[in-house]
């Protein structure tokens, strides 16, 4: 049964994305916020379909702990499920992303669109210099800046590895950083098809302000995130029997 539910979310899951592109297209025409709303649509529906189809629901804790205003949130990353589910859950977000993913035709356009912020990992001071303007220009517009500080996706109880790209977007907007933990890959596990049910958590934890020193703040972001993710997988590996 699970193995059919899997192939079913999954096959529904990417006819929703692209069925949703259609509508999407025509937002070229429109403000950018027409987008942003299509997008949190999207990731609606697709936490609804998971938990109709797979019998995986959604809870988020900490909703109170989002500051007004430009921000940067560092979450962990499990799987493709947070890309989605996270964007309702703020006013105006954007993701930090690789720059490959916007040369993808129609997807990539839509997060151009979208004001997301791309990344060439490989370009040097350059590379950097201009994700910092896009990165400025995104919080003077108190948009909601989401970047996984890993840079990758992590199987659910791996050895951290978080990057320094975090602390250096940290330092140079001057802005709170709001720590997120989940649990996702208990669910939907890295490089499997596999949907299991039962309840993914996301916990929005307390911002870290702005004006720590490099080493202090990658010690305190990766304490939280770790200390409440490890506290979530606990829950759900009990909650399953495992």
């Amino acid at each position: 049964m699970l193995l059919l539910r899997s192939l079913i979310f999954n096959a529904v899951f990417y006819l929703n994305l692209a069925l949703r592109l259609i509508p999407a297209i025509g937002t070229f025409l429109l403000p950018r916020r027409a987008i942003i709303r299509t997008a949190q649509a999207w990731g609606r529906s697709s936490v609804s379909l998971m938990e109709r189809i797979v019998g995986t629901k959604a809870e988020f804790r900490g909703l109170e702990n989002i500051p007004s205003g430009g921000l940067l949130v560092a979450a962990k990353h499990h799987s493709f499920w947070e890309t989605f589910a996270l964007l309702p859950i703020f006013d105006d977000p954007t993701f930090v992303m690789k720059r490959e993913l916007s040369w993808i035709p129609v997807f990539g356009w839509l997060t151009t669109k979208a004001g997301m912020i791309p990344i060439d990992r490989g370009g040097g001071a350059a590379a950097i210099a201009r994700m910092n303007r896009h990165a400025l220009q995104a919080v003077r517009d108190g948009r909601q800046i989401l970047i996984f500080p890993e840079g990758t996706r992590r199987s659910a109880g791996a050895e951290p590895a978080y990057r320094n790209g975090i602390a250096h977007l940290y330092r140079q907007l001057g802005v709170p950083c709001l720590p997120v933990a989940l649990n996702s890959g208990a669910f939907w596990p890295r490089r499997s098809f596999l949907r299991r049910p039962g309840t993914i958590v996301v916990e929005i934890l307390p911002p870290i302000q702005p004006g720590l020193e490099r080493e202090a703040f990658m010690r305190e972001l990766q304490d939280r995130i770790e200390t409440a993710t490890n506290r979530l997988l606990d829950e759900a590996r009990a909650a399953n029997g495992r």
